[in-house]
């Protein structure tokens, strides 16, 4: 028979496997939830623009006006105070309005899947090279990964019958561009949620100025406008902030390497949602930058923990 020690022991470990549990469960929901968003995005803009239900300038002060509804909502419902104005920076806010006005534009064409996958390997290109920027050195492993993914971004974007717009192509490299500066800037950041609320606030003066040189071109119909709505306040708003949860619980290593699966989610939602196909030149690229881009990945988290093993 146990005796009262071994009993309290007992207790103490079921209550901490409980606990474990359930924050294991929490992480990966918010995780998985957030990556859905963010394919969402590309579905949602694909889906407004390649119907005719929006126009890219529109759609994208749609997105981000509600966005910055959305940012600032969650923050008084997370208990920060609701002052968004003076969170953020206006050169964050410049790279989010980059972001989101190339997105649109180059989705006028391409597919939902091509364009995430340009997109995000542009995006994590960018870190990389600006970690090689700032005195890094790739490794052994690291560089044949980066030939990899540059080899296929190449070969997606290199004219052929079956190679997406060129200048669509371009839009979308230099979102992900914009997007990827964002990220590096965002790390220092103390409250990610304020921040985010703050720059979408910030952005929305920048994307009413340059949406007054398509005035003409204005076309929101009611379902762009929810469609929109949806991207900005859902896909973008509750996405970041999902992921902004979750992110205290994963390493950055896996964090990078998770949003590799967002070009997968939004191929298959194109498949499933708006009648897709991805061709094998596309599987064939696709296959270059995700792994290029996961072996340099791994390869520097591999490289990071010797260089800390190896200090005195």
């Amino acid at each position: 028979m146990p005796s009262p020690s071994e009993n309290v022991l007992s207790k103490t470990r079921a209550k901490k496997i409980s606990i474990w549990d359930k924050e294991v469960f929490k992480t990966l929901f918010y995780t998985s939830s957030a990556l859905v968003a963010f394919a969402f995005n590309s579905i949602l803009c694909r889906m407004a623009l390649g119907g005719g239900e929006a126009d890219a300038a529109g759609f994208t002060l749609v997105r981000l006006g509600s966005g910055a509804v959305a940012m600032t909502a969650i923050m008084a419902v997370s208990g920060q105070k609701p002052n968004p104005c003076r969170a953020g920076n206006w050169t964050s806010a410049f790279f989010l309005f980059g972001y989101a006005i190339a997105f649109s534009f180059a989705y006028l064409g391409l597919s939902a899947a091509t364009g995430a996958l340009i997109l995000f390997g542009a995006v994590q290109l960018t870190i990389i090279g600006f970690a090689i920027y700032r005195g890094e050195r790739p490794g052994k492993i690291e560089w044949p990964g980066l030939f990899l993914a540059v080899g296929g971004l190449v070969y997606l974007v290199f004219p052929g019958l079956s190679a997406p717009p060129l200048l669509h192509s371009i839009l979308m490299s230099a979102a992900g561009v914009c997007w990827g500066a964002y990220t590096i800037r965002g790390k220092s950041g103390n409250s990610p949620i304020g921040e985010t609320a703050g720059n979408f606030v910030k952005s929305v003066p920048m994307i009413v100025v340059a949406a007054t040189a398509f005035t003409s071109q204005m076309n929101l119909s009611p379902r762009g406008l929810l469609l929109a709505v949806a991207s900005g306040a859902i896909a973008s708003g509750i996405g970041y902030a999902m992921w902004y949860s979750a992110l205290p619980s994963i390493s950055s290593t896996r964090a990078a390497i998770l949003q590799l699966l967002v070009p997968l989610l939004s191929a298959f939602g194109g498949i499933l949602l708006l009648g897709e196909s991805f061709d094998p030149r596309s599987i064939a690229a696709g296959s270059l930058i995700l792994g290029g881009i996961a072996i340099s990945i791994y390869a520097r988290k591999s490289k990071n923990q010797n260089e800390i093993g190896t200090k005195p």
